[in-house]
């Protein structure tokens, strides 16, 4: 099993930043990517961004240029930066791990998720 637990949401102002980051624990081999979704209310839950282990970034394109992933293999830790924040961006965000290789995915684990809400 994978246990990954979130921090960092919170209540901001348009234009803002926030950070959230994630923390891996338990069965951590074979992990494919690491990354975050976002579900906002009345919507479906959508990638926001992801990477592998060979730094390999996959963005929404609606956060590519405000958004950066990073991950820390040795750690077993991924962060989302968020800068210049939109109301549109309020959602819970969650944390998520696939397993796998190629294209090839074994398994999927997510965190409990942490609300992010901007104010304009």
């Amino acid at each position: 099993q994978v246990q990954l637990v979130e921090s960092g949401g919170g209540l901001v102002q348009r234009g803002e930043s926030l950070r959230l980051s994630c923390a891996a624990s338990g069965s951590l081999f074979n992990i494919h990517s690491m990354g975050w979704y976002r579900r906002a209310p009345g919507k479906q839950r959508e990638l926001v961004a992801s990477v592998t282990g060979e730094g390999i970034t996959n963005y929404a394109d609606s956060v590519k240029g405000r958004f950066t992933v990073s991950r820390d293999n040795a750690k077993n830790t991924v962060s989302l930066q968020m800068n210049s924040l939109r109301p549109e961006d309020t959602a819970v965000y969650y944390c998520n791990l696939k397993k796998g290789s190629g294209s090839y995915v074994s398994g999927e684990y997510w965190g409990q998720g942490t609300q992010v809400t901007v104010s304009s």
